[in-house]
């Protein structure tokens, strides 16, 4: 079921959702929680059936927030409130309201959502694109118990995560962070198989992938070894590398969807470690809503630290370039010897023009003989 509201209010679609329960036959409201979406239209399609499908496991209302753009300063100056109430099967197994802002309201969109909240439940607020620098600071993530971002998304992804360090409040997550849950999982699973000291690790991932810097961060913290972080084609994190003292132990996934753990003493395993949707995980931030301390400690370890200790430890990336400086003395060589025969070419004082000019005499008295 759906309803459309133009230039409308809070208390209006407060009604709309009232009116819309009745007429499905579910009076009572039976959701867990309250997720925001804080997005463009361009990305609205994506965020929302991301949203519906984590609603199957964690029924809630979600209120996606659509600031639009007015392009003259009279639109800008007048402020209007359209909605769309989708309630049924048009919304899962919640209730969706998609709110769509104009003018000056755009810059108090807390006070839309405000009215639109559940009571007594707590409150997501997810950006998936275009998330403020501080997000527990921002009016609409003031109102969260739990904020989510996603600096995979963002234009300069490494730089997003260093500005989440900087401003991280309790309560702050990045899907960046959940899309290595697994990884984290299966890491800690093979330590417990050996009794082993780590002396290095090595993470491998494509670049400017959040994602790989995290996990790095990750074991920088929890085993306190040096941490080298190399780039990869991709799909995003490819391998893993723990360095101990009775062996290797690798995880490598080349192709984004299987992965082999190798451990040293025992068969390699496939493990199936695929790239998940957004609605999976989405559906893993709803699952805990209290602070994530282990992501806030990874966060804190802050990627400079991580590079300083990739250059300490890592004494490969000098030798390919003192290799490619051997072949530059080695080419003012071949040009020296590639110039003799021109310099003998061209007249002039010298003894090596010598041996040039024998042979131009002995051509010249056989023309005159093949013209006689």
């Amino acid at each position: 079921m759906k309803t459309d509201l133009t230039d409308t209010t809070s208390s209006k679609i407060n009604k709309a959702l009232v009116l819309g329960r009745r007429a499905i036959g579910t009076p009572a409201v039976g959701m867990v929680l309250t997720l925001v979406i804080v997005t463009d239209e361009e990305n609205a399609y994506d965020a929302l059936k991301a949203a519906n499908e984590a609603s199957r496991e964690h029924p809630s209302r979600t209120l996606v927030v659509i600031k639009r753009v007015s392009r003259s300063p009279r639109d800008r100056s007048q402020a209007r409130l359209d909605a769309e109430v989708r309630l049924g099967a048009d919304a899962s197994t919640g209730e969706t309201v998609v709110l769509r802002l104009y003018g000056e309201v755009v810059d108090h969109a807390q006070s839309v959502v405000l009215p639109l909240l559940l009571p007594d439940a707590p409150v997501v607020v997810w950006w998936p694109v275009n998330a403020p620098t501080d997000p527990a600071n921002d009016p609409l993530g003031a109102l969260a118990q739990r904020r989510v971002t996603d600096t995979y998304s963002a234009e300069q992804p490494i730089e997003e995560l260093t500005a989440r360090a900087d401003t991280y409040t309790p309560g702050d997550t990045d899907l960046s962070w959940t899309r290595i849950t697994p990884w984290r999982s299966m890491l800690a699973a093979a330590l417990d198989q050996v009794v082993c000291e780590v002396t290095a690790a090595e993470v491998e991932g494509e670049e400017f992938n959040p994602s790989v810097e995290l996990l790095a961060m990750w074991l920088t913290d929890r085993l306190k070894v040096p941490v080298r972080r190399t780039r990869s084609a991709g799909p995003g994190l490819t391998s893993v590398r723990m360095e101990t003292d009775s062996g290797p132990i690798v995880l490598d996934r080349p192709d984004g969807s299987l992965a082999t753990l190798s451990i040293q003493g025992q068969p390699d395993r496939a493990v199936a470690l695929k790239r998940r949707e957004t609605a999976e995980l989405i559906a893993e931030e709803l699952r805990r809503l209290d602070p994530d301390d282990t992501y806030a400690t990874a966060l804190r370890i802050g990627i400079g630290q991580l590079d300083e200790r990739a250059a300490v430890t890592a004494p490969e990336p000098p030798v390919p370039a003192d290799l490619s400086s051997e072949p530059a003395p080695s080419e003012p060589v071949s040009s020296d010897l590639a110039a003799e025969p021109v310099a003998d070419s061209v007249p002039g004082s010298g003894q090596s023009a010598a041996p040039a000019a024998k042979p131009a005499a002995k051509k010249v008295p056989a023309k005159k003989a093949a013209a006689k």
